[in-house]
């Protein structure tokens, strides 16, 4: 009688998902990728808020060089960044489809 509950009350949530929008259960590698690419999202809009930011320190300098050298720096490091960003988006997405030619 247990195992007749545990399989029904099983059923009802795996329809219960469904009905949510979570589908089918995803493996380990995708959710990490998924995390993975909600962690880079997230960085890439730091890096706009970033430029954003240099820009208007650049526009409100009025000539002051300390404050355009301050605004380079910004601009500097923000790029510095992204590419930082856009490569280990690379590395990951790499290595994510090794794993997974390996486990399939």
């Amino acid at each position: 009688m247990n195992e007749t509950m545990n399989e029904r009350i099983l059923k009802y949530l795996e329809a219960t998902a469904k009905a949510a929008g979570f589908g089918e259960p995803r493996s380990l590698v995708e959710i990490v990728g998924a995390v993975i690419s909600i962690f880079l999202s997230f960085l890439g809009i730091i890096f706009l808020i970033l430029i954003i930011y240099g820009g208007f320190v650049w526009m409100t300098s009025g000539g002051n060089e300390a404050k355009v050298l301050k605004a380079k720096k910004i601009l500097t490091q923000a790029v510095i960044g992204l590419i930082i960003i856009v490569a280990s988006y690379a590395i990951t997405n790499f290595v994510l489809h090794a794993l997974v030619k390996v486990t399939v």
